[in-house]
Formats: structure tokens, C-alpha cells, sequence
């Protein structure tokens, strides 16, 4: 990636006519630089539509990232169910490829009351099964487990960060708040933040600090982890520390706000790393 990009999840709220379209066109005229496609709950972008996403993009220098369904389970006792959600996953990342997209994140399963190492295996089975899929169609395509928000949920940061160094294409999709909101309040330091990214840098080398997908909001939580999402400035999320990290690890990638206003934050951290 050329520089660290700020942009939003999903279209603008801004947006006069909602549409992929005329999101990519308004996220450049708010002066910012990324948008997630959200297929969380459809894969709504067809292979025909692909192509004029993907030069509208182009034309207006948007990368383009995008958010895989939620409704998946890399972990379901059910074939059917663990199928399907291999199969979610690889047809958004080839519409995303189609799209001239950079990366796909989603959320990998639960832990199901069982063992975390047997969670583990059977994950990692099927993220190699996506990625053996993808690579046919494009082997530089980004594939990214998410740093869950939940602790029933599959990826604490260790577990997103051993999948990404054990399987090719595969790199983690941080998300601050779920990681803030999954430890009861912690990872919320300037130190505690740097710590994410030397151990980011030295499981994974500097190719991952240049090629982050970073998820950002504020964020409400219990002892059992997210509850909802807020606005930067309602949250306690030190996201001011947490930009000068940015900096001083020179890191390169996207920064997708997927706070309830997501331009207004973006924008916001758009003018502090810009400021600093």
C-alpha cells in the first residue's frame, strides 16, 4: 500500500442517492480515501457490476476493501452451515477481487464451548480451504480474520495473528475497538497499543505494518465484550493515542470507520493523523 487511507464502512451517510457508486464519488469528495464494501448481510455487488465499481474506484484513487456476511461459522459442528460460510467468504473476496479490491475481513466463527485448540484446527482448515479457492482468481487479494469483538467469539488478537503467519495470503483485520471491548476496558494505552504492533511486526515482518486493515470506533462493553458500537467522541477510546502509533510505526493500509456517524469519524481521525 502507498500510504495509510482513512475512509468509511459502507456508503456515506452523506451520500444524496445511495449506491456503491455514488459512495466511491462521495467518499473523494469528503477528501477521504477507502470504503468496506459491507456484504454483511448480502453479497450485493454482482459480477456484472463489478467492473464500474471497480473504475469508479480507479478514477477517483478509492481503495476499495469489503466486510464478508456475518452469518458465518468456520467452527459449525454442521457441514452444511461450515460449507457455507467457506463459500460466503470466497465469493466475497472473488467480487471484491472483480472490484479491484484490496483486502476482505471477516468475522472467522465462535468458540462453541470446546476446546480452543480444536476451534483452532478446524478454523485454520477453512481459511486454507478459502484461500486454495481465491488464489485461483487472484493470489494478492488480502484475506483477513477480524480481531472478534465478543469472548464467545473466535479471534483474540494471538489467534488472528497465528492464522495470518501460518497461512499464506492471509493477514489480520485489527479492529481497536473490538480488541478495547473484548478485554473488558484494556488495550486503550499508548503502550498497550505499541505492543499490538511490535507484536503484529514481529510475527508477521514489516509487510504486514504496510499492509494494515484497520477497523475503528468507539465502542460500548461488558465483562462478555462489544455491546454496540458509538461515536468517537461518546466512547472512552483513546484513539488519540492510538493515531501517534500509527505514525511512529509508519504503518500503510486502510483505517475504516465503522463508527454510527462513519465520515464524521473518519474525517476525525483523517485531521488528528494529519496534524500530528
Amino acid at each position: 500500500m502507498d500510504k495509510l487511507r482513512f475512509g468509511t464502512a459502507g456508503i456515506p451517510l452523506s451520500t444524496g442517492k445511495p449506491s456503491t457508486e455514488n459512495g466511491i464519488n462521495r467518499v473523494k469528495e469528503l477528501g477521504l480515501e477507502c470504503m468496506e464494501l459491507e456484504f454483511v448481510h448480502s453479497i450485493h455487488v454482482t459480477k456484472e457490476k463489478a467492473p464500474l465499481i471497480a473504475d469508479i474506484a480507479k478514477k477517483n484513487n478509492v481503495v476499495l476493501t469489503c466486510h464478508a456476511p456475518y452469518f458465518v461459522n468456520l467452527n459449525s459442528s454442521e457441514p452444511k452451515k461450515y460449507h457455507a460460510s467457506i463459500s460466503y467468504i470466497a465469493t466475497s473476496a472473488k467480487i471484491t477481487s472483480l472490484c479491484h479490491g484490496y483486502s476482505v475481513c471477516f468475522h472467522a466463527g465462535y468458540y462453541m464451548k470446546m476446546e480452543k485448540e480444536k476451534v483452532y484446527a478446524k478454523i485454520k482448515e477453512g481459511v486454507k480451504e478459502i484461500v486454495k479457492i481465491v488464489k485461483e482468481v487472484d493470489d494478492k487479494i488480502w484475506i483477513r480474520p477480524e480481531v472478534a469483538g465478543k469472548v464467545l467469539q473466535f479471534g483474540d488478537i494471538d489467534e488472528v495473528l497465528k492464522l495470518s503467519s501460518e497461512i499464506e495470503q492471509v493477514l489480520p483485520c485489527i479492529d481497536f475497538a473490538h480488541l478495547h471491548a473484548r478485554s473488558n476496558g484494556k488495550y486503550n494505552t499508548l503502550n498497550e497499543f505499541r505492543e499490538i504492533f511490535e507484536k503484529t511486526e514481529k510475527n508477521l515482518g514489516k509487510k504486514a505494518l504496510e499492509n494494515m486493515h484497520i477497523h475503528m470506533s468507539g465502542i460500548r462493553y461488558s465483562e462478555k465484550g462489544e455491546r454496540n458500537h458509538l461515536e468517537l467522541k461518546d466512547s472512552d477510546m483513546n484513539y488519540k493515542d492510538l493515531i501517534k502509533i500509527f505514525k511512529e510505526f509508519k504503518i500503510k493500509g486502510v483505517v475504516v470507520s465503522e463508527s454510527p456517524n462513519i465520515e464524521k469519524d473518519a474525517l476525525l481521525m483523517k485531521r488528528i493523523y494529519e496534524n500530528k
